[in-house]
């Protein structure tokens, strides 16, 4: 149990103890495949990992990895490791063997826990393979490493009241999107925070809904979506370990009935060609849908509206700021924006010099409260230049209008300057998106043949014949509504873009194709 000291604060107790959501022991928390998953049962396997967890001499402070597929022994992992005081580092299970590799070594992970079958993934050498406990999970029986037999009168009460609301908690490692990955820390009191304010005011989450998230827990979005949010409102989470194509994630939606869904923009859109080529999609169970990730473009979410009815409501947050911080709310939203500010925290968009823009002026996102990250990882440097007096720059372009909705313009590293004037990717994107052949499109800036800058657009094409006539029409349908400097020079015909595995489109990799990797 929880110490009577009101500083102390776990986890595991938030979410399972005493001081939980009021719920039965039997309550359904998750369904995975065939198994219904009760409160109880969850508790009873956290604890049994943690002592397994204990017996391999991990102490407070200790990294504990987890490379798991979304399941019931990732949940039950996460919440061992924290409830001991150990810091849990989820790594995302579509990396490399090399990446792997890096997070283990760079976070020093005392222990790691693996599915069989990703094994090979985890191949660490020197110091970091001899300080690492490999412990491995059957990926295809899914049998536990440990049971409710393993709890006996002489089990030791785990240490819950070791820790604080500032005690570090886990450990997210950016996916990438703008090259190597780095560590970001949260403490033990940031999870709740979340909760209070976006899960509980914005979602308006409650026991009686069933959640599905296209994207894993691994990921500070997925993490929310499908452990912190469902368990703190006594919610069912619906858990697949499988990547879903727009087909199999339609009848899993129809046979599993969630009320409430978080994908990224290009889930919405994959789900969107899948039923204009004829696909069955049944979303008659799902109350609201939630987009992150990266900005979702005004035509994709139109065209949602307009086929399923449904509201999606799109958002921002970050790895940094552990969740979303401003969000659309369903009686208030507007296409194209990222919203207006979650409650609870503070927002504010400044120029070069630090000072505030004034409404419909472009400037630099900084935001605070009480999810922001500890700092990265071995990297004090990197902290010191995000984290200035409490406020988080996040490195994204936005514009906020009179009535405090935001739009992104795009990050900052991202946007570009041609004939001297600022090019942003995402507002040219969102023209080209709007042509009736485009699916999907990504700017990123080039040198033309006068050696002067310009823009370069790769292009994915819904339907029609990729050559010179229609890159013609392309840019003549831009040139209709943009200033000229804006529009592309080139435009270049791909077969989908780089993403990383949140979905996110990876224009550094775009910056860097020669134009013999390019197909036209």
């Amino acid at each position: 149990m929880m110490s009577a000291n009101p500083t102390r604060f776990n986890l595991f107790n938030y979410f399972l103890g005493e001081e939980g959501v009021a719920q039965t022991a039997d309550t359904t928390v998750i369904e995975f495949r065939d198994r219904r998953i009760s409160r109880d049962e969850l508790r009873v396997e956290a604890e049994c990992w943690a002592n397994r967890i204990l017996g391999y001499g991990v102490t407070q402070g200790d990294r504990i990895a987890l490379l798991l597929y979304d399941s019931p022994e990732f949940i039950a992992c996460f919440l061992a490791a924290v409830s001991i005081g150990a810091i849990c580092v989820p790594i995302n299970t579509f990396l490399p063997a090399h990446d792997v590799a890096f997070i283990l070594s760079d976070s020093g992970a005392r222990l790691l826990i693996v599915e069989s079958e990703l094994e090979d993934k985890a191949k660490v050498s020197g110091e970091a393979s001899a300080s690492c406990t490999i412990v491995k999970l059957d990926s295809q029986s899914r049998s536990l490493l440990c049971s409710e037999s393993d709890i006996g009168a002489d089990t030791p009460h785990l240490p819950y009241d070791t820790t604080t609301r500032e005690t570090p908690a886990f450990l997210l490692y950016t996916s990438g999107s703008t090259g190597a990955p780095k560590g970001v820390l949260h403490l033990h009191g940031s999870v709740p925070f979340t909760v209070e304010s976006y899960a509980a005011n914005v979602l308006h989450l409650t026991g009686e809904d069933r959640v599905f998230s296209s994207s894993r827990m691994f990921f500070a979005y997925g993490l929310g979506n499908s452990l912190s949010f469902p368990l703190a409102a006594g919610a069912v989470v619906l858990l697949e370990p499988e990547r879903m194509s727009a087909g199999r994630l339609a009848r899993f939606i129809e046979d599993r009935k969630p009320t409430v869904f978080f994908g990224v923009p290009a889930v919405y859109l994959s789900l969107l060609e899948y039923r204009w080529s004829g696909g069955r999609v049944d979303l008659s169970s799902v109350r609201l849908c939630v987009s992150a990730g990266e900005a979702l473009p005004g035509r994709i979410l139109e065209d949602w509206q307009r086929e399923f009815g449904l509201t999606t409501l799109d958002g921002i947050g970050s790895t940094e700021m552990l969740h979303i911080f401003i969000s659309n709310r369903e009686r208030n939203s507007r296409a194209g924006s990222s919203g207006t500010v979650v409650e609870g925290y503070e927002a504010r968009l400044v120029d070069e010099t630090g000072a505030e823009v004034r409404a419909d002026e472009l400037g630099s996102l900084w935001v605070r409260g009480g999810s922001a990250f500890a700092g990265y990882w071995n990297r004090a440097d990197l902290t010191e230049q995000t984290i200035r007096d409490g406020w988080v720059r996040t490195g994204d372009i936005y514009q906020r209008d009179d009535e405090g909705f935001f739009y992104h313009v795009g990050r900052s590293d991202d946007c570009f300057k041609v004939r001297g004037l600022w090019v942003s990717p995402i507002e040219v994107e969102s023209v080209l998106i709007s042509h009736d052949y485009v699916s999907e499109a990504a700017v990123v800036p080039a040198i033309d043949d006068n050696g002067l800058a310009t823009a370069l657009a790769y292009v994915v094409i819904r339907q029609g014949e990729r050559g010179d006539a229609l890159r013609d029409e392309i840019c003549k349908f831009a040139g209709s509504r943009l200033p000229q400097y804006k529009v592309p020079s080139r435009i270049e015909f791909i077969e989908e873009m780089p993403r990383t595995a949140t979905g996110k489109i990876q224009r550094y990799k775009l910056r860097a194709c020669d134009t013999e990797g390019t197909q036209g």
